[in-house]
């Protein structure tokens, strides 16, 4: 009798740990729930960023203002009616400089404090202005890398990645020969750089070597039927991609396997960022509805 209910507790044991174990990977699986509206009214929004002060900022691309939400309630942080910014797209909060801005009319990264006043950083390399500075992303609150597409087409790689240092001021280029970079992120799993060529639809990734050059290229992923546009990571390395065309926002495992394709309210996605109290909110610019839309995620996002 006792062998029997020995064996009861081992094969009860085994099915416990089973479940276990599926809950557990359910649980690493990320998930989004429903859109929601935050605002419309938008002139080809891009670029989110959300700030300390639990503000989500973006541009209007074709507006020449960016906005600032609080309490899903819109109003402009500054414009080109002040001749201070021309067209932003990426933005970065920044914790010390404010709003760190790619301003592809201008040809310059910019810093916008809370006053909408406007500082240009750099608007050139070797003495030649920038193509049209696209997006950033920020590591350690002063390693800068954006991107600066010129042409868009599957053959024009006159695009280019550079890097800057906030505080020392060194600027370089990083890579070239690119078609159209756009969105670009660093991973939390292998700190890599994750930049999207969106006129050949894929994602690129980056070795980031200890003085910031870039090594490795490798291809991640072949995106067809769209543009992948802006990039985000969570907290386990899962990418989400905004898919502009494509109508969806992709999610892409660290392996690189796709994980879930969520359905998005206009067929352009451009842009996503991570915010709210507990960085779980996924919000989404859109541009065919000219709109700003957020979600709850099951995890949450990534700040270099």
């Amino acid at each position: 009798m006792k062998i029997k209910q020995y064996r009861q507790c081992i094969y009860f044991c085994f099915i416990l740990l089973l479940l276990i174990a599926v809950m557990s990977c359910q649980e690493q699986k990320p998930q989004l729930q429903t859109w929601q509206k935050v605002a419309g009214g938008f002139q080809f929004p891009e670029g989110p960023a959300w700030s300390d002060d639990g503000k989500l900022l973006l541009s209007n691309c074709n507006g020449g203002w960016v906005a600032r939400i609080h309490h899903d309630k819109v109003d402009t942080l500054v414009s080109d009616a002040d001749s201070a910014i021309a067209s932003t797209n990426g933005l970065w909060y920044h914790n010390s400089r404010g709003l760190l801005a790619c301003d592809f009319g201008l040809g310059a990264l910019l810093a916008i404090d809370a006053d909408g006043q406007v500082q240009t950083l750099i608007d050139g390399y070797e003495g030649q202005p920038f193509n049209r500075p696209n997006d950033l992303v920020v590591m350690q609150e002063r390693h800068v890398y954006f991107t600066d597409p010129h042409q868009y087409g599957r053959d024009k790689r006159d695009g280019r990645i550079f890097y800057y240092n906030l505080e020392t001021g060194q600027l370089m280029q990083v890579a070239d020969s690119l078609a159209f970079p756009n969105g670009i992120a660093v991973s939390p799993v292998n700190q890599r750089l994750y930049v999207c060529e969106s006129a050949r639809e894929r994602i690129l990734t980056y070795e980031i070597t200890h003085d910031y050059k870039l090594t490795d290229a490798q291809v991640l992923i072949e995106l067809p039927g769209g543009d992948p546009d802006g990039l985000e990571f969570d907290r386990s390395g899962n990418l989400y991609v905004a898919h502009f065309g494509g109508a969806k926002v992709i999610v892409i495992s660290p392996e690189g396997q796709i994980v879930l394709r969520q359905d998005t309210p206009g067929s352009k996605p451009s842009n996503l960022e991570f915010g709210g109290p507990h960085m779980k909110t996924l919000y989404l610019t859109e541009d065919e509805t000219n709109a700003v839309y957020k979600t709850t995620a099951s995890m949450a996002g990534y700040r270099p």
